[in-house]
């Protein structure tokens, strides 16, 4: 998950924390499940303005609080989801999700936002991994909301065939799925942005996930494409090899590093 930052204008995230129980829990993929959960003070939960909208869930008090995307918040049902990746008994929100039952309780920390999709570029661009997944379907959900619809293209990498994650459907939307089967993470959605053909026009991308998938991303499009800087979101989520505590603590230099390899 990401390290995030607080967009300019938009209303500081809560202070308090804000206990919540599991209702009821939806198995999308093998290994995704969305978490549903409900409280009274979702009912009032403010809205940030932007479409990738955060909560920090609160596991325990020996690990930093995680930033999960809040797939749809329901506030006259009192309800919100969360979508989380379940890689058998690694880190701790995908076993606790995987294990939840209704009655659970989890606390967090929020809510936050950073971004939304630009409704009068000419063409969307949004790449990531399964821990981006419900960040790009909420954006996407956003430019359906346009009229007309904007034009964007996904690209999503997931393990293999049959655990492709539900993306919204519409018109001027394009997902093109790329599977790893075996091979190291990002190497395979890497390679297919860059045999890809570029979209024509005022271009924004969103760019999220493993790390060292973004490296060389952020470097193909600031340098050879040109981008300018306001018009791409880019975030290692996380990192192989590297707990999220561990992440946490080199973010920062590897953030410096890719800043200077784009020559920004």
């Amino acid at each position: 998950m990401p390290e995030r930052t607080r967009a300019q204008g938009d209303p500081r995230p809560s202070r308090d924390p804000i206990k919540v129980t599991v209702r009821r829990t939806e198995w999308l993929t093998a290994s995704m499940v969305r978490v549903v959960l409900a409280g009274n003070a979702v009912r009032t939960l403010p809205s940030p303005g932007h479409t990738d909208t955060y909560v920090r869930l609160v596991f325990d008090a020996e690990h930093t609080p995680r930033a999960y995307t809040l797939r749809s918040v329901d506030r006259a049902a009192g309800e919100l989801a969360i979508d989380f990746l379940v890689h058998g008994d690694e880190g701790i929100a995908g076993p606790w999700a995987a294990a939840a039952q209704p009655g659970d309780e989890l606390t967090f920390l929020g809510p936050g936002s950073d971004w939304a999709p630009r409704p009068d570029a000419d063409a969307h661009l949004f790449v990531g991994d399964e821990s981006a997944l419900p960040a790009i379907a909420s954006g996407l959900e956003s430019l359906l909301a346009n009229r007309p619809p904007a034009v964007a293209t996904v690209f999503a990498e997931v393990a293999e065939r049959g655990l492709e994650y539900p993306l919204p459907e519409g018109p001027g939307l394009t997902a093109i799925w790329v599977y790893r089967d075996g091979a190291a993470y990002g190497e395979p959605l890497v390679k297919a942005v860059l045999d890809a053909p570029f979209p024509q026009g005022d271009v924004e991308a969103f760019v999220h996930g493993n790390a060292d998938m973004v490296r060389p991303l952020r470097r193909y499009l600031l340098r050879e494409r040109g981008l300018a800087r306001e018009k791409l979101s880019i975030s290692g989520y996380w990192r192989v090899g590297h707990t999220d505590d561990a992440w946490r603590a080199v973010k920062r230099e590897f953030n410096a590093a890719m800043e200077a390899e784009a020559g920004a």
